[in-house]
């Protein structure tokens, strides 16, 4: 299937970190053939299926070095969705001038999306974003992305984000996301941690629009990995049929 929209910002940023490796990036299922660009076996690509939100949300993923390459990696379906999403690779000894300058623009309100626990003293941290918190301006949401050893170590690495604001989920939100979840091996990915973003600003019905985006995407892995007891194509026919109908 070919891609109604062309390669964004994590499309690229993957192809850059492809062309430094020295060998292949060695995932599970890595003979599958897969989509370039959802990296999903390709008779379960969704890319002809991706739109944009009218959303007033921007988003910076920071990834750690090769988490970009993951296949499981969700932080690509922000930028599916999300216009103004921006994806860098961390570095702990050096900071992109892009990082800074998105850091410093006048358009922007930036909150580290990561829990409350974690902040520095006198850090802020919010559950909500308010118009008094963004003051005119837009939220840029900040995504530490990669295995959860390596989000703390972004986050206290990188002193550039030691004097943002932090959105942080209380028991109830996050309480509310593990119910839909159910019983799906998955954890928290970073798309469904954007999902609450989105919703934390008010706009609900983008956020269910990203949740929708990230279920497909896990039935559509599930399935290219033969990992359903009876594989049937009915739940995945079903988000499609959600996610085109909103």
């Amino acid at each position: 299937m070919t891609a109604t929209l062309p390669p964004h910002t994590v499309h690229k940023l993957y192809e850059y970190r492809k062309s430094l490796s020295t060998k292949p990036f060695g995932a599970r299922g890595k003979n599958l053939v897969r989509c370039n660009l959802c990296l999903l076996a390709q008779q379960y690509c969704t890319c002809e299926f991706r739109s944009q939100l009218k959303t007033n949300a921007a988003f910076m993923l920071l990834m750690y070095d090769d988490e970009v390459l993951k296949p499981t990696n969700s932080g690509r379906l922000i930028a599916d969705l999300v216009p103004d999403t921006w994806a860098f690779l961390w570095s702990r000894t050096e900071v992109s001038d892009e990082v800074l300058a998105l850091l410093n623009d006048d358009r922007f309100q930036p909150f580290v999306v990561f829990p409350g626990e974690y902040a520095n003293d006198g850090q802020r941290v919010i559950g909500q974003v308010t118009t008094d918190e963004l003051n005119g301006k837009r939220p840029l949401f900040i995504m530490l992305d990669g295995r959860w050893r390596e989000a703390i170590k972004m986050f206290r690495k990188s002193p550039y984000l030691a004097g943002l604001p932090i959105l942080s989920f209380d028991a109830g939100t996050i309480a509310k996301y593990a119910l839909r979840k159910g019983t799906r091996e998955f954890q928290f990915g970073t798309a469904e941690v954007a999902a609450m973003a989105i919703g934390a600003m008010g706009e609900e019905g983008n956020a269910a629009r990203l949740s929708t985006w990230f279920d497909l995407f896990v039935e559509s892995s599930l399935l290219g990995r033969n990992r359903r007891p009876n594989t049937t194509l009915s739940e995945r026919e079903r988000l499609i049929a959600a996610f085109v109908a909103d």
